[in-house]
């Protein structure tokens, strides 16, 4: 007899916790059973350094599946952040064992403990962000917020005058970094920012690793900064989310950053290029995005594959 929820309620769970696991592959397939029972969808990773998951599906599973996970010892204290949504956001479940549960390409550097990543930066709350902002203008100082996530992410929403390196993937960060191109902010205060802040607990023990004296971290990352200070406080935007949602607001009052590629009109909603063999995300209208014509990325190939659809 199943164990599935019948609350026509449902809720999406974005969750991460740094702690050693001896044993990755048997942590997978007991989350993998777990979700299955519970008739949850979504993507979990397990490595070594711990959990990294987003799972959708009933209330009444998704609070049963929260009272299970917190039974492994290194989860019993994990936070878990709540979301609109349900299981129909995530195409399957996807439960897998990894090297690393965010994949910046240094499984060998991360070093983590009972307590989680060791050398991250110093955590921040939502509100001591603002502070820290405040109290260093006041001595003419400005707070560097340095972006964890792809380039493509701040295209519809970053942090006010955030730096936002020239990434595709989290495993060009330490290239990036490795550059120079960020070095005269070493001795500058910097607050690196990510979806949920999983991210940015590695982003910022590797620029401590290379020389960044003062390094934050925020707390539940944009998630937990824009349900505090909604569209008031120095997040601009919509938040990129890697589900069929695609973006979400944390107020009606939203500011729109990105624009169609081809028409230039305000836009927060990335499409698929419509070349088959391409399948880039980029930001389209409505208008643009309807007509094969103007649904590509731009390149002439791409042009030309979507005059002949």
């Amino acid at each position: 007899m199943g164990t599935k929820g019948t609350n026509s309620e449902t809720r999406i769970l974005l969750y991460y916790q740094f702690t050693p696991i001896a044993d990755p592959v048997a942590v997978m397939l007991w989350q993998r059973t777990l979700c299955e029972s519970l008739g949850l969808r979504g993507r979990i990773i397990i490595s070594p350094h711990g959990i990294n998951g987003t799972v959708g599906g009933p209330l009444d599973s998704v609070k049963l599946y929260i009272r299970r996970t917190r039974e492994f010892p290194g989860f019993k204290d994990m936070e878990f952040k709540w979301s609109a949504g349900s299981a129909e956001d995530f195409p399957k479940l996807s439960v897998k064992a990894r090297e690393e549960i965010v994949s910046f390409g240094a499984p060998e550097e991360l070093a983590v403990d009972v307590d989680g990543v060791v050398g991250g930066g110093t955590h921040l709350s939502p509100q001591q962000v603002n502070e820290l902002v405040e109290e260093r203008a006041e001595v003419g100082e400005e707070v560097v917020f340095f972006d964890g996530r792809n380039a493509m992410e701040a295209q519809i929403g970053k942090f006010r005058n955030a730096v936002v390196p020239d990434v595709t993937t989290t495993h060009d960060f330490i290239t990036e970094i490795d550059s120079g191109k960020y070095d005269d902010l070493k001795d500058r205060p910097v607050v690196t920012y990510c979806t949920g802040g999983i991210r940015c607990e590695v982003l910022s023990a590797l620029m401590r690793n290379r020389g960044f004296n003062e390094v934050y971290q925020i707390d539940g990352g944009i998630v937990r900064y824009g349900e505090q200070f909604g569209d008031k406080g120095l997040w601009e935007g919509s938040l990129y989310v890697f589900d069929k949602r695609m973006h979400m607001e944390f107020s009606e009052d939203a500011a729109q950053l990105g624009h169609c590629v081809h028409c230039g009109e305000a836009t927060n909603t990335f499409h698929n290029c419509v070349n088959e063999d391409c399948r880039e995300m980029v930001l389209l209208c409505d208008s643009c995005a309807a007509s094969p014509a103007t649904a590509h990325c731009g390149s002439e190939t791409c042009q030309s594959v979507g005059a002949h659809l």
